[in-house]
């Protein structure tokens, strides 16, 4: 299961869950990047877990997988996308995929991060433009967002403008 959908393919077993994403179902949310596991760019979410979708074999994985196409819902952003927009944190945005599927999983295990807790989560994550402060301010602004949302309040915090 992909974003809430079923999808049968046949693949060779080493087949890498990023190929099957990319080539076979045409999702574009994950990225190839290093190919070993190690910027991130091809994050994705299964059963609730970031994971480096380049070195998973997809006949290995057993249950639900969510891309980035998977984080919106009739038409309105995830409070992450959202807040990624409302704090500017793109520049050539190759790694945006991979910091946004981070940050999703972190939020779900800790929906009201430290700052630490943040940098450490996000950790493995490279970003080649050094938007590093960017994606922290995003990542509280979500957790703000969640929170609000979960309790329908409304914002958690006063908006600062920069």
């Amino acid at each position: 299961r992909v974003n809430d959908a079923t999808h049968e393919v046949d693949i060779d077993e080493s087949t890498p869950l990023l190929y099957v994403l990319r080539n076979d179902l045409g999702l574009q949310g994950p990225r190839f990047g290093c190919g070993l596991a190690q910027c991130g760019a091809c994050t994705v979410i299964v059963n609730g877990v970031a994971m480096r979708s380049c070195v998973m074999p997809a006949s290995q994985v057993r249950g639900e997988i969510t891309t980035l196409e998977g984080l919106s819902a009739d038409g309105e952003l995830h409070p992450v996308q959202q807040a990624w927009i409302d704090e500017q944190v793109p520049q050539c945005g190759f790694c945006q995929n991979g910091q946004i599927m981070t940050a999703k999983a972190l939020l779900d295990r800790n929906p009201n991060p430290t700052d630490e807790e943040i940098r450490q989560g996000m950790n493995g994550v490279l970003c080649r433009c050094m938007t590093y402060y960017r994606i922290q301010a995003a990542v509280r602004h979500a957790a703000d967002a969640m929170a609000a949302d979960a309790s329908g309040s409304g914002p958690a915090r006063e908006e600062v403008i920069r």
